[in-house]
């Protein structure tokens, strides 16, 4: 899980929208109806294939150079970025119950103190994970 950029080639289409390609991700395509939609969502698509290469166990394949790629008719390239680990978060943000003990005179006092336990294991785990 990480952070990654790839060129993608825009082709601007008769009615003002966009096709968009990733020549170096198979099967990586996707739209937009205008530059910024476009943008979108090849970020979006670009999210999905990556993450379903990251949980398939498959390679990821190493990004193009942008001068590499050849474009016509008024294609463009331009670099795309995208955060599996964010992308996870905002897709997948359904809440999952753990059971765990801790000693009882340290609940008792959490409990006193109104800390919320679920917030305060969440906080920790993402700082031993280093996500922000």
């Amino acid at each position: 899980m990480a952070k990654y950029i790839y060129p993608a080639i825009f082709t601007p289409e008769a009615n003002g929208q966009f096709s968009i390609c990733f020549p170096d991700i198979e099967n990586c395509f996707t739209c937009g109806d205008d530059l910024e939609d476009g943008i979108n969502m090849a970020e979006d698509v670009l999210s999905l294939m990556l993450t379903h290469l990251e949980d398939t166990g498959r390679e990821i394949p190493i990004a193009s150079a942008i001068n590499d790629l050849t474009t016509e008719n008024g294609s463009f390239a331009t670099y795309i970025s995208c955060d599996t680990i964010a992308y996870r978060r905002l897709m997948n943000n359904t809440a999952v119950k753990k059971t765990l003990t801790i000693p009882s005179w340290l609940n008792d006092s959490a409990i006193a103190a109104g800390l919320n336990f679920s917030q305060i294991l969440q906080d920790a785990l993402k700082e031993q994970l280093n996500i922000t």
